[in-house]
């Protein structure tokens, strides 16, 4: 019985070495490669003078995620690595992204990955059930020694059998986990692919914001070239402090708080910023200062309609991010996904058992086991990390793209490009502010016919409108037509509308 207890200490030895080399997490220094130009331009870079370890501030992150993390041997997991998930992609990083050096680079910087140093329990845990199997059945079963000679069971006892499943469960419950697994990317990945694109369309509509802001200012009102500025500068402030008001809406109250406090105070007026920091709903109070802004424009209501659509996506934007936020997916089916995957892979050793007998007492099993694990455990954890995706948005970066965007918008003037601003036409005049519509509407020169020798309606040149009927009257010998036109630059907006919808008349 001795030699037994020696072959069953290094049975164990070589157990827990495998463990150990196959569930560790390891430091690996990956290779260099040139980053001189693998960031979006524009966009604000992390930090490196403080050790990764610390808080830091980061926007936006290129092709390879962690690389400022390559020789730090505690790669942050959970919660801390979401600041590293906030990719904005410029050339570089797509022809790093499509290089056929890929997949090598992607294998060596496993035990660097984010996604699997979330998983070390779970792993280590399927990883123990798998060396539990193999202890078991070469304790209660019988074993192989050093030499390749089957050794008896060191305990035999009909209450302790050897213990597997067939295979055959597992192959019959598979497609179902896969589709399980399947609906619960997709559904993680449309909410992160529904956010990305509000905040699109953030991007797209302040620019037409402030186009139409810039291109519709009444030259015709009586204001300085000063005011001017001042009015279009203030509109794109204000456009962006609802966008960096949703972004700190959308953020975790420790991570953005200070920041956009800060941020505020520095391009916003005291009193105003002061408004937004203190309100109970503060992209909505910054929405309402943007259509302030608007208001205060000299421009015809018609041209601010069409500016205040914008403000309207803005709100729609932010209402479809905040279902996103508040309403994750159906709780009862993620919590089924995750017992499923959990007791699928916890059992998955009893049926592995036999697959791998052609090995040394069947341990080629517990790498195995490891790999399985680590990939399905994986799927599931990306499910989980895209599901709020408004962490891993790089939604600072676009904040500050939007501001200086923006800015630069406002900060041009008609004739700028050398091409001379022509004067409004009378035309035109209409479209301008309210005090434009008092000139002479561009109405054409009216024509008068007889009506019982009397002038009657004048008649419009490019329509010929038929003679009224006369009606009798006593008192006025002219036939009862319409009554007294009124002069055209007497004409209100109004009556002007309302007659060129009435044909002209």
């Amino acid at each position: 019985m001795m030699i037994h207890h020696h072959k069953i200490l290094s049975l164990l030895l070589v157990v827990l070495l495998t463990i150990s080399t196959t569930t560790r997490s390891q430091a690996f220094v990956l290779p260099p490669h040139n980053t001189a130009n693998a960031k979006a331009p524009g966009v604000r870079q992390p930090s490196t003078k403080n050790s990764p370890t610390q808080k830091q501030s980061f926007t936006s992150t290129g092709w390879d995620s962690f690389e400022k993390l390559r020789t730090v041997t505690d790669v942050p997991s959970g919660e801390g690595q979401r600041k590293f998930r906030r990719t904005v992609y410029s050339h570089d990083d797509w022809k790093k992204h499509r290089s056929q050096d890929r997949f090598i680079f992607y294998l060596q910087a496993i035990f660097s990955s984010g996604v699997y140093k979330n998983l070390q329990r779970e792993v280590t845990l399927t990883c123990g059930v798998a060396v539990f199997v193999c202890l078991y059945n070469a304790l209660f079963g019988g074993y192989t020694d050093w030499e390749g000679v089957q050794q008896a069971a060191l305990i035999q006892s009909q209450y302790f059998p050897k213990i597997g499943l067939p295979l055959a469960a597992f192959t019959l419950t598979s497609p179902s986990l896969g589709l399980l697994l399947v609906f619960r990317t997709n559904t993680s990945y449309q909410r992160w692919d529904e956010a990305r694109k509000n905040w699109g369309m953030n991007i797209n509509h302040t620019r037409n914001l402030n186009r139409m802001a810039n291109a519709y200012y009444d030259p015709t009102a009586n204001v300085t070239p000063e005011q001017r500025q001042a009015d279009l500068t203030h509109v794109a402030v204000c456009t962006w402090a609802f966008v960096r008001a949703m972004k700190r809406h959308l953020s975790p109250e420790e991570e953005d708080e200070a920041a956009f406090v800060k941020e505020l105070y520095d391009r916003l007026p005291a009193a105003q910023a002061e408004k937004v920091v203190k309100s109970a709903h503060r992209p909505n109070r910054a929405l309402q200062d943007l259509s302030y802004a608007i208001e205060d424009l000299p421009m015809h209501y018609l041209r601010k309609n069409e500016v205040h659509r914008a403000v309207t996506i803005f709100e729609d934007n932010l209402g479809s991010s905040e279902r996103i936020l508040t309403s994750p997916v159906p709780l009862f089916y993620s919590r089924h996904l995750a017992r499923f995957l959990a007791v699928w892979l916890l059992l998955l050793p009893f049926g592995l058992y036999d697959a791998f007998a052609p090995s040394w007492n069947h341990m080629a099993m517990i790498p195995a086991t490891v790999v399985i694990s680590t990939m399905l455990f994986g799927i599931e954890e990306i499910g989980t990390q895209l599901e709020e995706p408004f962490t891993v948005l790089p939604m600072q970066a676009f904040c500050d793209k939007i501001y200086n965007w923006c800015t630069e918008i406002q900060s041009w003037q008609p004739g700028d490009n050398g091409r001379p601003a022509k004067p409004v036409r009378p035309q035109h005049a209409l479209y301008f502010t309210e005090q434009s519509v008092g000139m002479a509407l561009p109405m054409p020169p009216p024509t008068a016919t007889m009506v019982n020798g009397d002038r009657a309606a004048p008649v419009m040149a490019a329509k010929k409108q038929p003679t009224p009927v006369a009606k009798a009257n006593n008192n006025d010998n002219r036939g009862g037509g319409l009554p007294p036109p009124s002069s055209p630059s007497q004409l209100s907006m109004e009556e002007f509308l309302k007659r060129q919808a009435q044909g002209g008349s």
